[in-house]
């Protein structure tokens, strides 16, 4: 019988230090695959012998790849387990460990960034710009050094954290508890993701519909207002009162869409791109695509 091969915690940090440079290489058609499998190399090296399972197991990694570049650890770590649990002779294929992959990054990518860039980041660097604004040096210094023995230690502790849960799934995977994983994790993602469409996804028709003249009392007449500080206080308290800006009343074909279902355009833009995705078509031809009808639309007033 073959002796069991397990990584060490020195292949692990070789891999969490990798882990950094997730978005080393950037790519708008699989996006951090690259660097995804650039972390993966100790461990492929580590439970891979021959040639051809090294290669294989590249490629099964150079797969779409996209999430948090700070919250992938935990996807690195499960993924390592599955990695290690199929080197040994486990009933573990591409699928499920792209499974894995695909259904935990939506979900952690969306609490990276209130976590990150919206709490920790901001909490410290306010602390340091407090002190560098009195010339205290030690600002920069503090923020430096805080913010990335937080980064750090939370990509270990994590990485850690999944390769332990990754052993106790594999496991079970007779009785189908990575599939329920898996199955959960997808559809958290989804969830989170159709909560974030309407939110990134920005469509606006600018064709307009209708004009009303407004009468007087109705919107702000600003050939009346007082000079200075005097004329910007009435104006915002005019607008507060309900005064439109202007004497027109202009309502856009965005405004009646938005009116029947907010976010309508956004939605359906996703749902066919997602569509297209489905149909293998390329995410470069798609970025390409909507540049052009962007540009040509834009150009004949009708976004």
């Amino acid at each position: 019988m073959a002796q069991e091969v397990k990584l060490s915690k020195r292949d692990r940090i070789s891999i969490w230090w990798r882990s950094t440079f997730l978005q080393g290489s950037w790519n708008y058609e699989r996006m951090q695959n690259g660097g995804w499998t650039y972390s993966m190399i100790p461990a492929i090296k580590r439970l891979y012998q021959t040639k051809e399972d090294r290669a294989a197991a590249l490629q099964r990694h150079l797969e779409f790849f996209n999430t948090h570049p700070y919250v992938a650890s935990p996807i690195i770590g499960v993924t390592l387990a599955l990695e290690e649990e199929r080197a040994n002779g486990a009933p573990v294929d591409n699928k499920a460990i792209q499974g894995v992959k695909v259904g935990m990054m939506g979900p952690l990518a969306g609490i990276g960034d209130p976590i990150f860039w919206f709490t920790v980041r901001p909490i410290l660097g306010a602390l340091a710009a407090s002190l560098a604004m009195t010339g205290n040096i030690l600002g920069p210094i503090i923020f430096f050094l805080a913010w990335n023995a937080i980064r750090m230690g939370f990509l270990w502790y994590t990485q850690e954290l999944g390769y332990k849960a990754g052993e106790k799934i594999t496991d079970d995977l007779s009785g189908g508890l990575l599939q329920d994983i898996t199955k959960g994790a997808s559809i958290l993602g989804m969830f989170i993701l159709g909560a974030l469409v309407n939110r990134w996804v920005d469509v606006a028709f600018t064709p307009t519909v209708s004009e009303v003249q407004l009468g007087e009392g109705a919107y702000i007449d600003w050939d009346n207002l007082p000079e200075g500080s005097e004329g910007i206080q009435s104006a915002l308290m005019q607008q507060e009162e309900g005064r439109a800006l202007s004497q027109t009343d202009v309502t856009t074909l965005q405004d009646n869409l938005d009116s029947l279902i907010p976010g309508l355009a956004g939605l359906l833009l996703t749902l066919l791109c997602m569509w297209l995705l489905r149909k293998k078509v390329s995410p470069i031809v798609m970025i390409l695509g909507l540049f052009v009808v962007g540009v040509v639309f834009h150009v004949i007033h009708l976004m």
